[in-house]
């Protein structure tokens, strides 16, 4: 099979332009449905946009076997990159795509989508033999999993899926991914003057600042994380702090583990607020859900078969991130997330060598090859 690496490139480049912040997908979704369409496929796009009240759903397309008899797979990656990401300007140095400015590349998750679309291309010029196939491309992954949450499961076909969206070259297979909670502690004090009685007042910035400093957090273990992320609240300087908000995480591959996490951060912040003659108002999101894929499943030892015939040296790894797989696993489709090479993500130094932009379309290709046998 021959990939045009030209066009690899040419498409790359072309796609990091479209800005497609969270929510504001549109423009891409609708190149890539223009562009499925006419590679043959059957396409739609579902109700999460109107869900979450944005212009853009999930973009769904089906490609019916020409191997009869086989399983169906799945192909995801996600159409939204983290700011900022206005106005990208790619741009190539000794074989490696960077980004001119200060802005991301997008790599995330481009580098998933072109791969999905030029096997699609290799398969049809070819006119090689294939199982069926389906594409998903998610809205509001980088915000929350948001897309693949408000899809409807009975919209998927498949047996198994890929989620092209994760660091590491091809070859690399994330069977392992953690749970996450988002925790939202609200501290009220009481106000005062800061200059005539303050001490009249009880500083809820402060009461929130100590229970913090009380917290374990960072890395907990091998499995657990936790991150304290944003501090809002106050009104001026002349003003004692009544309210602040704080919004932090949790996340583990061990559900007790997580749990515990998440009950130490509750805690300390009702009892030190407390302390201070504050009070705190905690609340618990569940974001998304863990997955583990055994080494003996079919999509694990299909990827496993397909490295070995582009000749990578396949790993099987856990991560600390979720991603659309947490919720397709959830939804019965058994469902891992290859490595993809983009590297430095969510900074404005993240880039990609065109080796791994090639390298991920042979894989693809292998993995579809490898399932019509």
């Amino acid at each position: 099979m021959v990939i045009d690496k030209q066009r690899v490139v040419r498409e790359f480049m072309e796609m990091v332009r479209f800005p497609s912040t969270s929510g504001n997908e549109r423009l891409l979704a609708d190149h890539l449905m223009e562009r499925l369409r006419e590679l043959g496929l059957e396409v739609t796009e579902d109700d999460a946009g109107r869900k979450l009240g944005w212009g853009t759903g999930n973009v769904i397309a089906h490609w019916p076997a020409t191997v009869p008899g086989k399983k169906t797979l799945l192909f995801c990656a996600h159409m939204d990159h983290v700011s900022p990401g206005e106005h990208i300007e790619p741009y190539i140095q000794e074989e490696v795509i960077y980004a001119k400015g200060s802005t991301v590349l997008g790599a995330d998750d481009k580098a998933g989508i072109v791969p999905i679309m030029e096997a699609l291309r290799v398969l049809q010029e070819q006119k090689l033999p294939h199982v069926g196939l389906e594409i998903l491309f998610t809205v509001g992954e980088e915000n929350g999993l948001n897309g693949v949450k408000n899809l409807d499961p009975a919209l998927l076909k498949a047996d198994m899926g890929y989620v092209l969206d994760s660091d590491g070259s091809a070859g690399k297979i994330v069977v392992q991914a953690p749970s996450q909670h988002k925790i939202k502690a609200v501290v009220h004090g009481k106000a005062a003057h800061a200059g005539m009685a303050p001490e009249a007042g009880i500083n809820a910035i402060q009461a929130a600042g100590a229970a913090v400093a009380q917290m374990k957090s960072g890395r907990i273990d091998a499995e657990t994380t936790a991150n304290i992320g944003v501090f809002q609240g106050g009104k001026a300087t002349n003003i004692v702090p009544e309210y602040v908000e704080v919004f932090c995480e949790a996340r583990s591959l061990n559900a007790d583990k997580l749990a515990a996490q998440t009950r130490h951060m509750q805690e300390t912040f009702e009892q030190v607020a407390s302390s201070w003659g504050a009070r705190a108002e905690v609340t618990v999101e569940n974001q998304y859900e863990t997955f583990k894929l055994d080494e003996s499943s079919g999509v694990v030892q299909l990827a496993l078969k397909a490295a070995q015939k582009i000749g990578a040296v396949p790993s099987l790894e856990s991560t600390g991130g979720g991603s659309d797989a947490n919720f397709l696993n959830r939804y019965g489709i058994p469902t891992a997330v290859l490595g993809v090479g983009m590297q430095n993500v969510h900074t404005t130094d993240e880039f990609l060598y065109i080796k791994d932009l090639l390298r991920s379309t042979e894989y693809v290709l292998a993995i579809i090859q490898a399932a019509a046998e």
